[in-house]
């Protein structure tokens, strides 16, 4: 997976992933919006055949959307690892 830099200054920040696809960015767009000092966060896929998401990051205040953007990731591995556990336990159940 690869990361570029499409637009970048004090509080927005605009990537492409390339890899990816909804999966990673509907979950990645959700835990930022639940961020505090994000004003505005989405994605987009210009084209189907291409499935490189465009993100797109605006934060309020003097808060790098980076920093946002590695604390929403961060949220993620800890969800997964969350449910990781209770699926786990689950199966365990069965």
């Amino acid at each position: 997976m690869k990361v570029n830099v499409l637009k970048k200054s004090p509080n927005e920040l605009k990537i492409e992933v390339e890899g990816a696809g909804h999966t990673i960015g509907n979950l990645l767009q959700k835990t930022l919006l639940e961020e505090e000092n994000v004003d505005l966060a989405g994605y987009d896929i210009p084209h189907p055949i291409a499935s490189n998401p465009i993100f797109y990051i605006r934060t309020k205040g003097k808060v790098k959307p980076e920093q946002v953007l590695k604390n929403a990731i961060e949220k993620t591995r800890e969800m997964n690892k969350e449910f990781g556990k209770e699926l786990a336990r689950a199966f365990k159940q069965k």
